[in-house]
């Protein structure tokens, strides 16, 4: 008996001990959870009655051993427990060894990554941008941002130091995103005179008007009666406080022209006459004076003449969306008279009132901020541009960069043509000492130094010569969109050459609207001032017609070169007759298309046969007896046999007799015998028509508002 007990003893010493212990993989030793105090209270105390206890409790401990069970399988891997299965190990394969060293290269750092370029994408610019606000903006990443400042030179350590308005149009540049200078207006802020823009229609009388302001004659000096250039100077009012005008031209070919004025206004004159009314360019002159958000002051002008009826102007001014103050609405309307000088004092006073209300300000001190309404080049004095200053103070010898051309100012001059050394807000100067000459419209910027605004110059030149070829590429794209359904259109080149580059613009926009699907408008080369021998040879090479705009007529030298080389030069001072030939040359160009029209008829009175004829004189033919009712019938035309209306037959005329003598051409009234090539089917009362091919030429359309068009 003693000695099973001791048995029984063992044989529960060694389950405890397989619960209390198990094995993983690697062959440790680890304590089943809860079996330790179990274990200790079997060898330290009640043997198997706490074996007993062990085996009989509700506790973990019976989980733990059922647990250790499966423990036990997985270590003996035993593959029939469901759900269990032993992982193999993979066999360790040696790897060959290297009969040649590696090879060391040097350590090359990743490229920052740049943002995608979108040429649509507008990033705005301030002055003290931190370098954490232009990422943000941008959308590229700080590390991007700093390789390409220390490309240009400058050491940016954190993302909270700022930059300068300049380093920030640079990098935005070399990321490929369009930039908008948001310029500051911190600084001593004084009251400014107002930019006053005169817009209207062709003819209204908004020089005049001028004239009478400033007590001069522009007028009498413009070609034609018109102005063609946008004049800018100063008038000293008799209140003794000085407005600046703005005289845009009403042209329709000089729609951009105006847009500029009303871009850089503050109030816009728009002058209506009152004999004549709401025009096309005024319709469009409120155009964009809404776009700009420009406030309007209505001055009805010729009201001293016999037909004028202001009312009637009035109530065309509020039918196209014009609140005038007296339908109730903000807009002051002013009668004048531009020629017999009458209510000028109340159109000052409504110009005052306007300006009071809108309380005009500028920042006066720091770098000026301008736009250019003009530019031209002189013989003697090179590149001049005419601005405005916005605000700041403009200074003579400062660095500039003016669109993509940059330059020092050597001089600024006023509209009276005296030198000044510095230009405030809302006065216009004319700025001398540009390498180039910038475009109309382009904003002015003043740099530190000489090597800023030559990298300004250089990064926006290679974006615009980017932004080119990109719409090259889409226009290429289209036309190839387009298929061959398009006919080939003939190519017309043509050289323009003016005396400002607002008319060379204007002048270049007007003849690409000549555009149409028979000749195509290529501008090859652009320029302002006269006709030189350089535009002789490009003309030669491209075999284009040179335009000059109210330039000087070019030396004998170069006038005998062209006549040799049988190159057309058209020089003009209106732009009405330079449109007008323009067309006309245009109209001559194009190859026109082909139509078939009825050029006559014939009324079949007769049959004629003829049998028997010889094999050499070919088979029996039939012959129609006809007489020409209306029209003309030609032998080498197309005739159509027509009876009751429907088409019979239709072939080639092969023989066309009046009285046993062939024709050509046989008028209305005359009788003749007529042979249808392969046609015997005549009947007496059928109608014969003749068909030819005609090329028609498009028209060259020009309209009362000066709008000019070719319509196919």
């Amino acid at each position: 008996m003693m000695a099973w007990r001791m048995l029984r003893r063992k044989d529960v010493h060694a389950g405890l001990l397989n619960l209390a212990f198990r094995s993983d993989h690697g062959g440790t030793k680890h304590f089943a959870t809860g079996t330790l105090g179990k274990l200790s209270q079997f060898v330290h105390g009640n043997g198997l009655q706490g074996a007993a206890n062990c085996m009989i409790s509700k506790q973990s401990t019976i989980r733990n051993f059922h647990a250790g069970v499966y423990m036990l399988a997985w270590h003996q891997k035993k593959e029939d427990v469901v759900g269990l299965k032993a992982p193999k190990r993979e066999k360790r394969v040696r790897k060959e060894t290297r009969s040649q060293p590696p090879v060391e290269a040097p350590y090359v750092a990743p490229k920052p990554k740049l943002t995608k370029s979108s040429p649509d994408k507008i990033v705005e610019i301030f002055d003290g941008m931190t370098l954490r606000e232009l990422s943000k903006r941008s959308g590229a990443t700080i590390n991007a941002l700093q390789s390409i400042l220390a490309d240009l030179g400058e050491r940016v350590e954190s993302e909270f130091d700022s930059i300068t308005i300049d380093l920030a149009e640079l990098v935005g540049m070399e990321l490929g995103v369009n930039i908008r200078r948001m310029h500051t207006g911190e600084g001593t802020v004084e009251p400014r005179p107002a930019v006053v823009t005169v817009m209207g229609h062709v003819d209204h009388g908004k020089t005049s008007l001028l004239d009478s302001l400033r007590q001069t004659s522009v007028a009498a000096k413009e070609a034609g009666g018109i102005t063609q250039h946008i004049g800018a100077f100063v008038v000293e009012m008799q209140s003794g406080a000085s407005i600046t005008f703005l005289d845009t031209p009403g042209h329709a070919a000089f729609s951009a022209m105006r847009a500029r004025g009303a871009a850089v206004t503050d109030i816009v004159v728009l002058v209506v006459a009152a004999d004549d009314g709401v025009m096309p360019q005024t319709l469009e002159a409120m155009s964009h004076a809404k776009a700009a958000n420009v406030p309007i002051v209505v001055a009805i002008n010729k009201c001293d003449k016999s037909g004028a009826d202001p009312e009637r102007v009035r109530i065309q001014l509020g039918s196209e969306g014009l609140l005038l103050e007296d339908m109730g609405g903000d807009v002051q309307v002013v009668e004048i008279s531009a020629l017999s000088k009458l209510g000028l004092d109340k159109l000052e006073e409504a110009l005052f009132l306007q300006a009071e209300i809108m309380d005009l300000k500028a920042r006066t001190d720091g770098p000026a901020h301008a736009f250019v309404v003009e530019a031209r080049v002189d013989r003697g004095r090179g590149p001049l541009a005419t601005t405005i200053v916005k605000s700041g103070t403009l200074v003579s010898g400062q660095y500039i960069v003016v669109g993509a051309e940059w330059g020092r100012i050597r001089s600024l001059r006023d509209t009276a043509g005296k030198v000044t050394e510095s230009a405030k807000p809302a006065m216009p100067v004319e700025i001398e000492g540009l390498r180039g000459l910038p475009m109309a419209g382009d904003d002015v910027v003043v740099v530190d130094s000489e090597e800023r605004a030559r990298m300004l110059s250089q990064g926006r030149k290679k974006k615009q010569e980017k932004d080119r070829l990109r719409k090259i590429d889409e226009n290429m794209t289209e036309e190839a969109e387009i298929g061959e359904e398009t006919p080939e259109r003939v190519e017309m080149p043509i050289i323009v050459k003016a005396d400002v580059q607002g008319s060379v613009q204007a002048v270049t926009d007007a003849l690409r609207n000549l555009n149409s699907p028979q000749v195509f408008v290529n501008i090859v080369h652009v320029g302002v001032g006269p006709v030189s021998e350089h535009d002789i040879d490009l003309a030669q090479a491209c075999r284009a017609c040179i335009v000059g705009f109210n330039v000087r007529d070019p030396p004998s030298a170069i006038t005998l070169g062209a006549t040799q080389a049988n190159i057309k030069i058209l020089l003009h001072k209106v732009i009405y007759h330079l449109l007008e030939d323009m067309g006309r040359l245009i109209v001559e160009k194009a190859p026109g298309t082909a139509e078939t029209q009825i050029s006559g008829e014939a009324e079949v009175l007769n049959i004629f046969e003829l049998k028997g004829r010889s094999k050499s004189k070919g088979p029996d033919i039939k012959i129609a007896g006809c007489r020409i009712t209306d029209g003309r019938f030609s032998r080498t035309g197309t005739m159509r046999l027509l009876r009751s209306g429907d088409v019979v037959f239709e072939g080639p005329c092969s023989s066309l007799k009046r009285e046993k003598q062939d024709a050509d051409t046989l008028d209305k009234g005359s009788d003749c015998g007529l042979v249808i090539e392969d046609c015997d089917e005549y009947q007496v009362g059928d109608t014969i028509q003749c068909l030819e091919q005609v090329i028609r030429k498009p028209k060259f359309i020009s309209t009362q508002s000066g709008a000019v068009r070719i319509e196919c």
